[in-house]
């Protein structure tokens, strides 16, 4: 078994599993990291969960150095409160050169050695000479990242229509696909401010949510199917997945909601097309 902790690197950096040896590392705490960069410091976004060996994936996870210590912190809020002037700076030569670029956010390296800088273009950008134009202000290695729009809101921040941080911000490690099905499945009206995040693309939940729809699907009659209640013969007009219920219309009228386990189909349809798996 070996103890493994999320951490977020950096501000906005990537967010992965490291190992926790002996370390006393818990939610919330800031640390120095082994990462593909070298030494970087992150937070923890999770508690140690034991996790056995052979259900780790490649590659192995690196490992956490140590638990910030008081130079380290001091360090890091440095960091932080000088990023919004860094940021301004770079938005000033941005626009001075006219460049199709949206500056969206800064972060400077834990030893300062370099400042990486996040942007949104509609495509690619030169910009070699901004990069030699700003290394010369920070006197430090720069690099620019051309991010999408789910990566600008998982570095902006904010909060869902759920009214809780956005899970791309929270949690979540990579971007799963999406699509128009996973909303149609969970039977959500296609009102794009309804099924749309902050980013424009698709609600990330639509992914988390889509398994448990389609098991849950399986065992409730299809729309249109004759069934037999305990209030009589009718068509099934509509379902509640979650609530596991079915929405019968009888012929004298009437519109009853029912429990799924009650009712005894008698004539099934096939599925439509956005049931399919």
């Amino acid at each position: 078994m070996k103890k493994l902790i999320q951490i977020r690197l950096r501000e906005h950096g990537k967010i992965d599993f490291f190992e926790q040896n002996e370390q006393d590392i818990g939610f919330a705490d800031l640390c120095i990291v082994e990462s593909d960069y070298g030494k970087e410091y992150g937070q923890a976004i999770s508690n140690v969960a034991l996790v056995p060996e052979e259900e780790i994936e490649d590659p192995a996870p690196k490992k956490i150095i140590r638990k910030a210590n008081s130079r380290d912190i001091e360090s890091i809020e440095k960091n932080r409160r000088e990023t919004p002037e860094a940021l301004k700076k770079c938005v000033e030569r941005v626009q001075s050169r006219n460049m199709l670029m949206k500056m969206v956010a800064a972060e400077y390296s834990l030893d300062r050695s370099k400042v990486v800088f996040y942007f949104t273009a509609e495509g690619r950008v030169d910009f070699r000479e901004l990069v030699k134009d700003l290394a010369g202000v920070f006197k430090a290695r720069i690099e620019l990242r051309q991010v999408g729009v789910r990566d600008e809101a998982k570095i902006v921040g904010g909060l869902g229509i759920c009214g809780r941080v956005q899970c791309c911000k929270l949690f979540m490690r990579d971007f799963d696909p999406i699509n128009i099905r996973m909303a149609k499945a969970q039977r959500l009206p296609l009102n794009p401010s309804k099924i749309f995040g902050p980013c424009g693309r698709l609600l990330c939940c639509l992914k988390h949510e889509y398994s448990v729809y389609k098991q849950i699907r399986k065992t409730l009659p299809n729309d249109g199917s004759i069934v037999e209640t305990k209030a009589g013969k009718g068509q099934v007009i509509d379902l509640n997945v979650i609530k596991q219920t079915v929405i019968v219309n009888f012929d004298d009228g009437r519109i009853i909601e029912t429990p799924a386990s009650e009712v005894r189909v008698i004539d099934g349809k096939k599925k439509d097309k956005n049931e399919k798996k």
